[in-house]
C-alpha cells in the first residue's frame, strides 16, 4: 500500500506501537511542511534540520499524548514550533531584541512584483532571533501579544515594539530586494 494512502489514525496508532514503519510514513507526511515552520525560526538550513530532527523525535516519544482532539497536524506544529522556541532559548540565554527607534514607515507601491517564500524567509532569518521570534508566533501561529509574552517570557509591551521594529526591518529589506530585482531587469 502506497505511504499516501494511510489513514491518518493508522499512522498515529503504528507510532503508537513504535513500528519504524509508520514513523517513516508520518516524517515523510509533515516533515516538508514542518521544515518551512522550522525555517521560519532557524538563522539558517543547518539550524532548520537540527529544530526538525528534535521535534520529529520529540514526537514520536510523546505520541502517546495526542487524544485525537483537534488537528493532528496542528498538534504537530505545536510541537515544532515549542521545539524552535527552546532551541534559540538554549542558544542565547537571553533573546536578542532590536533597540534603534522606528522612523515611519512607508506602504509598498501596489504594482510591485510578489516576492517567493524563499525570498521572504531568508530576509526573516535575518532578524535578530527575539524579533523574528515574536514575529513568527505573531504572523505565523496567531498569537496574540498577551500569549507571546507569556511563552517568551517578556513584557506585552517588548512583544509589540519587537513586532514592530522587526516589520520595519524587513519592509526595508524587501524594498532594497526588489529594488535590486527591478535594476536587474
Amino acid at each position: 500500500m502506497d505511504r499516501e494512502l494511510f489513514p491518518e489514525e493508522e499512522i498515529i496508532e503504528g507510532c503508537k506501537k513504535k513500528k519504524r514503519y509508520f514513523q517513516e510514513v508520518l516524517y515523510r507526511r509533515f516533515a516538508p511542511k514542518m521544515y518551512g515552520v522550522c525555517m521560519s525560526y532557524a538563522k539558517n538550513r543547518e539550524q532548520a534540520q537540527d529544530i526538525l530532527h528534535d521535534s520529529f523525535m520529540k514526537i514520536f516519544r510523546n505520541i502517546d499524548t495526542y487524544k485525537s482532539q483537534g488537528s493532528f497536524e496542528g498538534w504537530i506544529r505545536r510541537i515544532v514550533t515549542n521545539t524552535a522556541i527552546d532551541f534559540t532559548r538554549k542558544k542565547y540565554k537571553n533573546l536578542p531584541l532590536i533597540n534603534e527607534e522606528i522612523p515611519e514607515q512607508e506602504e509598498f507601491p501596489d504594482n510591485e512584483p510578489e516576492l517567493n517564500m524563499n525570498e521572504l524567509l531568508e530576509q526573516v532569518a535575518k532578524l535578530p532571533e527575539g524579533a523574528r521570534m515574536v514575529f513568527n508566533l505573531y504572523t505565523l501561529q496567531g498569537m496574540n501579544h498577551y500569549e507571546i509574552a507569556e511563552k517568551l517570557n517578556i513584557s506585552v509591551g517588548t512583544s509589540k515594539s519587537q513586532f514592530s521594529r522587526a516589520r520595519h526591518l524587513l519592509q526595508g529589506w524587501l524594498k532594497e530586494l526588489i529594488k535590486k530585482r527591478n535594476e536587474l531587469s
